[in-house]
């Protein structure tokens, strides 16, 4: 393989950051590894375990933390050739690591079925890639994440040990894998549940007015008979970054973008009257197709950078206030040097603003302060700007994930570096 091949399957979209930039740009493997089932990976880690080589595993690399970057060389071992979906029923589907969440989802919607929850890259990413560095997307606002009972059902993981073994994971015990970076385990096979397909349409709301958007957002979220999947809410200027959608998005308007069973629309346009606000798209009225998901979630953060690339952004969680004046506060305190991007989403039953705020950066001390000053007012902050695991995520260290490491990478050779509990433990 090429050493610009080599280069390129060593990153991930960590240039979201400019504090990752420096810190990963240089990072490369020794050598990318292609195995096609599950022999090949045992075989792969029984000779890495052999002369103590680090493996880092590696989906479609549409993660935006470095989280399959190998930060000490070795071997990246990409699993995108294991794409099989080996069975699928309605309510469930069983697959490889590498099998696309796009083709997933086609097949599952010839029985009137879908993927519960789709991160913006559903088109490229792949299931174990999700399940590995994702947390929630498309259907949060129905199902919650990943991380919540009956999002993930099962999975085999491959060992790293002398004689690899193949452990079968279930319910709760998956959580041993969900969310780690592939730091304590090799996913060789997922089960997942599969929800009833609906029949989606998409739309674009605008309003002169931010917080009548985002009061708009929060109580379309809270009306438990109208059924959206996406709620995507983005204070002027972000819509002026949609390159696609500028028909649709008037300037100086705050704009909702939204997928929403098709039935709903009469009931959604009373809603939209009420919060003055004005629907300018719907799918089911219009030749053209958006595909409006490709806009939201980290995928509003990639079109900014298109048209700005000294923005960055920030990952959030309001908590739960139906009045929407913390977000109202922040708004307002920033302006357009952190820029509201808001996923409305479901957390322990309750609907809740999820920030992926698009941040005008200067300098990392303003970013830290931008942030600290987040978290002293109780907004919760999953920092973008780290590629250690728990600091990207709650802050806290997860022992159930540190003990499973202990379990089945006793030598710390997966994904090294990225796992703070395991790091202080060996005192590194």
């Amino acid at each position: 393989m090429q050493p610009n091949q080599v280069a390129k399957l060593s990153q991930d979209y960590f240039h979201f950051s400019p504090l990752l930039q420096p810190l990963l740009r240089e990072k490369r493997a020794d050598i990318i590894v292609f195995p096609h089932n599950q022999s090949d990976v045992l075989r792969v880690v029984k000779a890495c375990v052999n002369y103590k080589i680090p493996i880092t595993v590696r989906g479609a690399g549409t993660g935006n933390y470095g989280q399959c970057v190998p930060l000490e060389g070795g071997v990246v071992l990409d699993l995108t050739y294991m794409k099989n979906i080996l069975a699928m029923e309605p309510g469930w589907v069983r697959a490889e690591p590498g099998a696309r969440l796009a083709q997933i989802n086609k097949l599952a919607s010839e029985m009137g079925w879908e993927l519960r929850l789709l991160p913006s890259t559903y088109r490229t990413a792949t299931l174990g890639g999700f399940i590995a560095g994702g947390s929630g997307g498309i259907g949060s606002i129905l199902y919650g994440w990943l991380g919540d009972h009956g999002n993930f059902l099962a999975a085999k993981v491959v060992t790293v040990e002398e004689e690899p073994q193949v452990l079968q994971l279930q319910g709760d015990e998956v959580q041993q894998v969900n969310h780690a970076y592939g730091t304590n385990g090799i996913i060789i096979e997922l089960e997942m549940p599969l929800a009833p397909s609906y029949p989606w349409a998409e739309g674009i709301i605008v309003f002169s007015d931010f917080m009548a958007a985002a009061r708009f957002s929060q109580q379309l979220g809270e009306s438990d008979g109208l059924v959206a999947k996406l709620i995507s809410l983005h204070a002027w200027p972000i819509p002026s970054y949609f390159t696609a959608l500028q028909p649709y998005l008037p300037d100086g308007k705050h704009a909702v973008l939204l997928i929403f069973d098709r039935p709903s629309l009469v009931s959604l346009e009373s809603l939209v009257r009420d919060f003055q606000g004005e629907i300018t798209y719907i799918s089911s009225m219009a030749e053209k197709q958006l595909n409006l998901g490709e806009f939201t979630w980290n995928h509003t953060t990639l079109h900014a950078r298109a048209a700005d690339p000294n923005l960055t952004y920030l990952q959030s969680r309001f908590p739960y206030d139906p009045k929407l004046e913390l977000v109202q506060q922040f708004y307002e305190r920033y302006g357009n040097e952190v820029m509201m991007h808001l996923e409305i989403v479901r957390f322990q039953g309750q609907v809740c603003p999820c920030g992926l705020q698009v941040v005008q950066f200067t300098h990392e001390e303003r970013l830290q302060e931008i942030m600290e000053d987040h978290e002293n007012h109780g907004v919760l902050i999953f920092n973008p700007h780290t590629y250690l695991l728990e600091d990207g995520g709650s802050g806290m260290i997860n022992p159930l994930q540190v003990n499973f490491k202990k379990q089945v990478d006793p030598y710390g050779l997966l994904n090294p570096g990225k796992m703070r509990g395991w790091l202080e433990q060996m005192n590194l």
